[in-house]
């Protein structure tokens, strides 16, 4: 049973029920059954057009809710337009399906969701991680959007804006989550890119590409995270890199800056510099300048404490981080950064230890509690070497 096929089809058969005029509710539904009988069928005999039988099948199952349901009987005049046999079209539906589910009867928020639910293929506690919020609270979300739009034609696409949006959050999830959607990101992006003249699009393909040419210098063997400063740069991918930095400054070329135009400056002076001791943390601290006056997110001023940190020391980090929330994701696991290098070694391990608690994933957390670790091994030999 190819799982991976059925995934990778999903996205381009539900925007082709929605093209033939399901509504987005019911045509998901539809889908969601022609992959239940997919499963039970396909093992036995698997069809050579994978495809058109998912269209075929969903179609019929559309039909059959639009039979039973009498609030639908206006829908009944569509019954002989069934696909014909044969293989379906071969167009990626994906992009457009972004631009719908992004529609204006939604708030960006419920339009990001619903999109990340039913083209990212995200399950609801991924997508309530990548919002912070207890996946009841989402799956309310999701429901409410999927009635907002249930009977909406969809000839009202939602803004580029939401729908870079969705993007980024797919390639974050992608990027550090346990669904591997950042190159699915990147492909859409470029889709994006190739069919609307926007640098704020341009910006946020050069911000996925900088970031994604780091991935394997990411993680050790072992699977534990390796930190910027003490990644093998020579891992890095510098065809991708290029590429990044050359859509991003005709970008910035067109002088109306955005956030990802902003964020991607900052990835590409890190992909510069040819060690972390290079890093020209200065001009670093001035970028994210620039994105705290676009955003005003206490996230981008957390990673501005950071920045100013390296620039100007850690006294001047842990000024600016006193300005902010203490409830900050991932503030714990700065301030002990900030901590160790000003040389107090026991509040940084526990911070580190705090940080490590309250970690999103498994693989952060196994990596701030050995931060707390090795600083408590330092302390504990420092000690030990005072003894008489």
């Amino acid at each position: 049973m190819n799982e991976a096929l059925l995934r990778s089809l999903t996205p381009s058969v539900l925007g082709i029920l929605v093209r033939r005029g399901a509504d987005f509710a019911a045509a998901e539904d539809a889908v969601q059954d022609a992959l239940v009988e997919a499963v039970r069928v396909w093992p036995a005999d698997q069809p050579r057009d994978a495809k058109g039988w998912l269209v075929t099948v969903a179609w019929r199952k559309f039909l059959d809710q639009a039979r039973a349901d009498t609030s639908r009987r206006r829908r009944e005049d569509r019954l002989d337009e069934e696909p014909a046999p044969g293989p379906a079209p071969a167009v990626d539906d994906t992009l457009q399906l972004c631009f719908l589910c992004a529609h204006p009867s939604l708030t960006p928020s419920s339009a990001v969701a619903l999109t990340l639910r039913a083209v990212g293929g995200l399950t609801t506690r991924q997508i309530a991680q990548a919002y912070l919020v207890p996946e009841a609270t989402m799956a309310q979300r999701i429901s409410r959007a999927k009635r907002t739009v249930s009977g909406v034609r969809f000839d009202q696409p939602g803004d580029v804006a939401t729908v870079l949006r969705v993007l980024y959050l797919v390639f974050n999830e992608g990027y550090s989550g346990d669904v591997d959607l950042a190159a699915e990101a990147i492909r859409l992006t470029r889709q994006l890119t190739a069919a609307i003249d926007h640098p704020e699009v341009a910006g946020l393909l050069a911000l996925m590409l900088l970031h994604h040419a780091r991935r394997t210098a990411r993680t050790a063997p072992d699977g534990s995270l390796v930190p910027l400063a003490e990644q093998d740069r020579s891992r890095w991918d510098t065809k991708s890199i290029a590429e990044g930095v050359e859509i991003l400054q005709a970008a910035l070329a067109r002088d109306r800056l955005g956030e990802f135009q902003a964020q991607a400056a900052i990835a590409a002076l890190h992909a510069d510099a040819p060690t972390a001791e290079e890093t020209d943390w200065v001009q670093i601290v001035e970028w994210y300048d620039e994105l705290a006056a676009l955003t005003d997110s206490p996230v981008v001023r957390l990673n501005r404490a950071v920045a100013l940190g390296e620039a100007d020391g850690p006294r001047a980090g842990l000024a600016a981080l006193a300005a902010l929330d203490d409830s900050l994701p991932r503030h714990a696991a700065v301030a002990a950064y900030l901590h160790e290098r000003d040389g107090d070694l026991a509040t940084a391990a526990r911070l580190y230890a705090e940080a490590a608690h309250k970690a999103p994933n498994l693989a952060e957390r196994d990596h701030l509690t050995r931060q707390a670790a090795r600083l408590n091994a330092r302390r504990g030999s420092a000690r030990g070497a005072r003894l008489p």
